[in-house]
């Protein structure tokens, strides 16, 4: 009985690291989307799947929180980083949704670049958590951080450029507000990186 308050630090590292694994899954799995519309819905079936596994694994992680006495980082960054963590993978699902359920038949290619700053975004997520288990890698992990917060910055800019263009040129209506709703949702993703590295990183100042 009193084994089970005693510390399970690798547990939650596992559980964190199992995450990010999820995270860059499903961002690998939109960018095939992306470009291969014609097998949207398979993608979009894929990605569910990849969501649903990450949401199993947040679940893990709050029952264990919940059961260990002793936790290897402060209970509240715990929850807000696995919380936030599946947040990313839901806006990633959200677009996949999207793209499926519109019956999007061609994207510009600024949806393209803007799934290739969330996969970039996402395997640096998946880094920066499999160093949590060391914080002495302090200045690495912060370098990481601050990795993530520039493909945040790029994905801003691309998004402005790429709206600006929609407006422009995109004579449909309908699909003008489709491809706006995609662009916001593939954006967001990368907020949501951002809001794990700003975590992680006051993590590291709190502990190192």
């Amino acid at each position: 009985m009193f084994g089970s308050l005693m510390p399970r630090e690798g547990k939650f590292f596992d559980l964190f690291e199992q995450s990010a694994e999820q995270i860059v899954l499903g961002a690998h799995e939109f960018r095939k989307m992306i470009v291969d519309l014609g097998q949207a819905e398979m993608y979009a079936r894929s990605i569910k799947a990849i969501e649903h596994r990450a949401d199993e694994i947040t679940h893990q992680t709050v029952e264990l929180l919940h059961k260990t006495f002793i936790t290897p980082l402060d209970r509240e960054d715990i929850h807000s980083l696995i919380s936030r963590m599946d947040d990313i993978l839901d806006f990633i699902e959200a677009a996949s949704q999207r793209i499926a359920l519109y019956d999007i038949k061609s994207t510009p290619p600024q949806a393209t670049d803007l799934a290739d700053v969330v996969v970039k975004a996402a395997l640096a997520v998946e880094k920066t958590v499999k160093k949590l288990r060391n914080l002495k890698q302090s200045k690495e992990i912060v370098q990481l951080c601050v990795e993530i917060n520039k493909l945040e910055n790029d994905a801003d800019h691309i998004l402005r450029a790429a709206m600006a263009k929609l407006f422009r040129e995109e004579p449909d209506t309908r699909n003008l507000i489709k491809i706006k709703e995609i662009y916001e949702l593939l954006e967001t993703v990368t907020d949501r990186c951002e809001d794990v590295a700003n975590i992680i990183e006051g993590i590291v100042l709190e502990y190192a």
